[in-house]
């Protein structure tokens, strides 16, 4: 079950080791602002197309991931043995259920972990991926934490089908140099399963994620969610990439991959409706 498979952006494998160098001597560029090993927003999809249980297996998967000594070892082995985490739920608006907190001890990540399990949102509406971007780095830039990386981590169970255009709101956030990784969640439960996409980990790699080191890890089983998870913030977290004895495999699509896939998706179905 641990088994899960990482698929790292084309472009990313051949300035890892040049970015881990260049960012072990970066220094605060802010006066007041704390610098940590990592910024990360986990933007995590709770649009309509998802279930209350799907809802519920995300909070406790990363509630689990947050305890596990794996997420742990990985806080420890950064620079500054911190890092700076927030959570955010998003479909065609954003919510931050968990603002910004540092982390730097196990009662750190119990706290965050304990405060995800309190309540549970019912979905919202439709999917916005690249405003959910536009939002996460926002609060990346507003915080008060200068981070040696920047990372924003985004799930979702479907492609793009509101907003900017997913393409332009990933280029504007690589733009400020954060990273984006992806959980794309190809699961078929509920609402979802009309916008099902069979390669929705490619449409990921293609349209949505980027920057130094940038990678997806698909969850195909919800059985499967909490060790993807765990593996995930393990892999961005960690000081050096791939610290979780994983081999990362590249991907690159053999022909150009239509990144307006899931607003035509949308705009079918609509005349669909309109139509009856």
């Amino acid at each position: 079950m641990d088994a899960v498979p990482a698929l790292v952006h084309p472009a990313a494998m051949h300035r890892i080791a040049a970015f881990a160098i260049a960012t072990t001597v970066a220094t605060a560029a802010a006066g007041d602002d704390m610098e940590v090993d990592l910024e990360l927003v986990l933007m995590v999809d709770v649009s309509r197309s998802m279930t209350e249980r799907e809802l519920e297996i995300q909070r406790l998967g990363y509630a689990a991931a947050l305890q596990s000594d794996a997420v742990y070892a990985a806080v420890q082995s950064g620079y500054l043995q911190r890092v700076a985490l927030s959570y955010v739920e998003w479909a065609r608006s954003q919510e931050v259920i968990v603002d910004w907190r540092l982390l730097e001890s196990r009662e750190d990540l119990e706290a965050f972990a304990n405060t995800l399990t309190t309540e549970f949102n019912s979905g919202l509406r439709r999917t916005s991926i690249s405003e959910a971007l536009i939002f996460g780095a926002g609060l990346i830039e507003s915080n008060i934490y200068d981070g040696l990386r920047k990372v924003i981590d985004i799930s979702g169970d479907g492609p793009n089908n509101e907003g900017r255009p997913v393409t332009q709101a990933r280029d504007q956030v690589l733009a400020e140099a954060i990273t984006i990784n992806g959980l794309p969640l190809m699961t078929r439960e509920g609402m979802g399963s009309q916008w099902h996409l069979d390669d929705l980990d490619i449409y990921y790699t293609a349209c949505v994620i980027g920057g130094p080191g940038s990678f997806v890890v698909p969850v195909g089983d919800w059985e499967d969610f909490a060790a993807a998870v765990r593996r995930k913030l393990v892999l961005e977290i960690a000081a050096a990439p791939g610290s979780e004895d994983v081999v990362l495999a590249q991907f690159e699509p053999l022909d150009p991959y239509d990144c307006t896939i899931g607003e035509k998706m949308w705009e079918q179905r609509r005349m669909q409706w309109d139509s009856q």
